[in-house]
């Protein structure tokens, strides 16, 4: 986003005139004479027949980002840093550099929040390399913009998640910063929930297999302790309701804090874009963790009617018990776990956490 660019005041229902996205294409020095200098045209060609309700702009950098041999988040993180100095809205990095997901070669590994596709220019083959580039640098410019061939209405969503993406609010200077990020958040909506739907953040906490471990080990030990039935069946709705909510907040605020996802803006203009980076960043674990969460609590559930007898804890609670006593006793579990997994997910590699909530591998 640059800052000549302003948000007009237009009523978001109206239809919007043709936004002009500039996406920075970076190509490895190696790559360069491979693919040609008309790269970028014929890329744009494309960019336009295909998404029609954008006006591209593309601009080409020949830099290498990293030295190899190199981890993919060192790549991602170098292209983020070149977005944010360029005032890129999006950017596509074309690199020999093989990409992975865990041991599995990927063609090309996404960060939606970043606004960064990487692609593996030798995993497409020595034929049709040009094409074959263009095509793909396309379809990941959609993915990042949260392109969905199968909704009726993709066009015009990318168009609307490309208006916002493309201009900049107005500078208030009595804003102070929760002003000005309500003012991000409100204005940005669209394109904020794109960049979360897009990060799948569903997928999140299952890529943090320690998190994993320790939560459902922190679970099945509680499950047996009579204790936490008795005060599982005295606690009321709001309490259980008060543990999960701190449970599920220390879990994020670990993985947020602990791995340094939560990025600063080193310059006035960069503001809008790092708010909605931290925005992004801050809902894709959040809804990962409540997802986790809600596992937690299914499993919970199942091992309670096989691992605790209905006459023993009949017993214990001093009257007949319910569905309704072994879903609170699950409720308990399950919240106590996911402290379990706080612990577990600061055990994780900070590289890890950081793939976790930033990547996946285009389709």
């Amino acid at each position: 986003m640059t800052a000549e660019r302003c948000r007009s005041t237009a009523d978001p229902a109206e239809p919007l005139s043709d936004a002009e996205l500039l996406i920075g294409l970076v190509v490895s020095p190696s790559l360069s004479a491979v693919l040609g200098p008309e790269v970028t045209t014929s890329v744009r060609k494309i960019l336009v027949q295909r998404y029609p309700g954008v006006r591209w702009q593309l601009k080409m950098a020949e830099d290498r980002l990293v030295d190899p041999p190199t981890e993919t988040l060192d790549l991602l993180e170098a292209a983020r840093n070149r977005v944010l100095e360029e005032n890129w809205d999006l950017a596509v990095v074309l690199t020999e550099i093989p990409l992975k997901t865990g041991r599995r070669p990927v063609l090309a590994q996404l960060s939606p929040v970043h606004g960064v596709g990487l692609v593996s220019v030798p995993t497409l083959g020595p034929v049709h390399v040009r094409q074959k580039v263009q095509e793909t640098t396309v379809h990941v410019v959609g993915q990042l913009l949260g392109y969905d061939a199968e909704d009726r209405n993709a066009q015009r969503d990318l168009a609307r998640r490309a208006h916002q993406l493309s201009t900049d609010l107005d500078e208030r200077p009595d804003d102070n910063v929760v002003q000005f990020t309500a003012r991000v958040l409100s204005g940005n909506v669209r394109l904020l929930l794109g960049m979360i739907r897009a990060n799948q953040p569903w997928a999140f906490v299952a890529r943090l297999s320690r998190a994993l471990v320790v939560a459902a080990a922190t679970g099945m030990l509680t499950l047996v302790a009579s204790d936490l039935w008795v005060l599982a069946m005295a606690y009321g709705p709001v309490r259980l309701v008060l543990l999960a909510v701190m449970a599920i907040g220390a879990v994020s605020a670990t993985l947020i804090l602990g791995a340094d996802l939560w990025e600063r803006p080193r310059r006035r203009a960069q503001r809008e874009q790092v708010i909605l980076f931290n925005l992004a960043t801050t809902a894709t674990v959040a809804i990962g963790v409540v997802v986790f969460y809600l596992g937690l609590f299914i499993l919970s559930w199942g091992g309670a009617l096989l691992l605790i007898d209905e006459q023993v804890l009949a017993g214990v609670a001093g009257h007949p018990v319910n569905a309704l006593d072994y879903a609170k006793i699950s409720w308990l579990t399950a919240s106590l776990a996911t402290v379990g997994g706080a612990l577990g997910a600061g055990l994780e590699d900070d590289d890890v956490v950081r793939a976790a909530a930033y990547t996946r591998p285009s389709t």
